[in-house]
């Protein structure tokens, strides 16, 4: 990182701390490759905490500069214009991903609020906080097509969808992930929101062994499959997904429909194209959802893929 990039950096964030940001956001997105040299580095705006990340190692000269450029924002105007509370670097190379403070007051739990609906944060105990920011427009369009749906929620993660799902009028909702820990999350995420919990299910299983629990609830109107690339011993995108994709048919009503997703920068949306045409050829894609501004990418396949289908009518 040289005294440009940095000064970019600065230049970028304290630009969009001007604006005094209200609900979680992105202030800055290295990884979309719009600014040479930051391609590494994102910053989060966590309701008055500033998390930037760091996605590679850098040499520790550069970290030095980096850290010194860091703490000369808490002297800038636009910072205590904003009222931040801490500044946070999260070292996403290193093992664990450990999260140091810099400056201020340190939460590492931390409730926050994104379009009205309220998620709880884990910082600095896991590589992830509990809520993909870049799903925004992801959860809204969930939130605004599940009026008097039964929701069937694949790699459910900390529930995020579901959330959207019952604040949109969702019947029911069943959420899937591996991972208890992740799920007990989701639920303490309903109860935050005040949400029926008679109404959402959590089940702690590998999808692969779970078809006959996931179509006892079924037919669903909605099915949301976000994945990760990859999850040693249960998935890998690229061999694993077109086996969920040729489940869906049996899973869904007449006019079902199915929000699928790739995050993985390696692989454009066609993938689910051309997966969803050959495995389930009843569901026509219907349209991508664009991802938030703030994380613009220098190439649309790179980022955030979100592709709306619809089983065709018989």
């Amino acid at each position: 990182m040289d005294s440009q990039a940095l000064a970019t950096l600065s230049e970028q964030v304290l630009l969009k701390l001007i604006s005094s940001p209200q609900d979680t956001q992105r202030l800055f997105h290295g990884r979309g490759r719009c600014f040479p040299g930051l391609e590494h580095i994102t910053v989060d705006w966590l309701e008055g905490q500033v998390l930037v990340s760091l996605f590679k190692e850098p040499t520790s000269d550069s970290l030095d500069k980096l850290n010194n450029e860091l703490i000369n924002w808490t002297n800038k105007k636009e910072w205590s214009a904003s009222k931040v509370q801490s500044l946070l670097l999260q070292h996403r190379s290193r093992e664990r991903s450990p999260t140091e403070c810099l400056w201020g007051n340190y939460q590492e739990h931390q409730v926050v609020n994104e379009e009205g609906l309220l998620f709880q944060l884990d910082l600095g105990e896991n590589q992830n906080s509990g809520l993909f920011l870049d799903m925004r427009y992801g959860r809204r369009w969930v939130r605004e097509n599940s009026q008097d749906k039964r929701v069937l929620n694949l790699f459910a993660y900390t529930c995020g969808f579901s959330i959207a799902a019952i604040a949109g009028g969702a019947d029911f909702v069943v959420n899937l992930d591996m991972a208890k820990a992740v799920l007990s999350r989701g639920r303490e995420n309903h109860r935050l929101n005040k949400h029926d919990l008679n109404n959402v299910k959590f089940f702690a299983h590998d999808i692969f062994k779970s078809w006959g629990k996931i179509k006892k609830y079924g037919e669903y109107d909605l099915i949301i499959i976000d994945p990760p690339t990859f999850q040693r011993g249960s998935f890998a995108l690229t061999k694993d997904y077109q086996k969920i994709l040729r489940r869906l048919p049996e899973l869904l009503t007449e006019n079902g429909q199915v929000l699928a997703c790739v995050n993985d920068p390696t692989i454009p949306a066609q993938f689910l194209i051309d997966g969803m045409r050959e495995e389930a050829p009843s569901l026509e894609y219907q349209y991508r959802l664009d991802n938030p501004p703030e994380f613009l990418d220098i190439d649309i396949e790179s980022g955030l893929k979100a592709l709306i289908f619809q089983k065709k009518k018989s």
